[in-house]
């Protein structure tokens, strides 16, 4: 792993990077021109008067009321009709159902995975020296 990290050290001391004025003060107007979009949209919140609330409460009030009162005044329905039994009308259904056997090749699956993965972190190691 240290002749790796050195490695990596000496790419990255070799990196050199330099950004010239002209792009510095482009990206500098470029971010000083830019208003968040949320800001842009959002229009100013109308305020509605106390009178409205108190009207849009009570009506809400005044239909629940409404419905109610004409739920329980309805005519109860008539019982005539005798209740189906659901249970005796649907025919039994015969299922012949077998479990699935599907751990075995799962674990000799897993088996070879782990197997290649050994093996690829082992060649990845002589590659790299360790």
């Amino acid at each position: 792993m240290d002749k790796l990290a050195k490695q990596l050290r000496a790419d990255a001391e070799r990196i050199d990077v330099s950004v010239s004025d002209e792009l510095d003060r482009r990206i500098d107007a470029s971010l000083r021109a830019v208003t968040p979009e949320a800001e842009a949209r959002r229009p100013a919140p109308i305020a509605r008067p106390p009178l409205f609330w108190w009207a849009s409460t009570i009506t809400g009030i005044a239909a629940a009321i409404a419905v109610i009162a004409i739920v329980n005044l309805r005519a109860p329905e008539r019982q005539d009709i005798p209740p189906v039994d659901l249970v005796a009308t649907v025919p039994p259904i015969d299922l012949k159902a077998e479990t699935a056997m599907l751990t075995a090749p799962l674990q000799e699956e897993l088996d070879r995975l782990q197997s290649d993965l050994k093996k690829a972190e082992e060649k990845v190691k002589k590659d790299i020296g360790l």
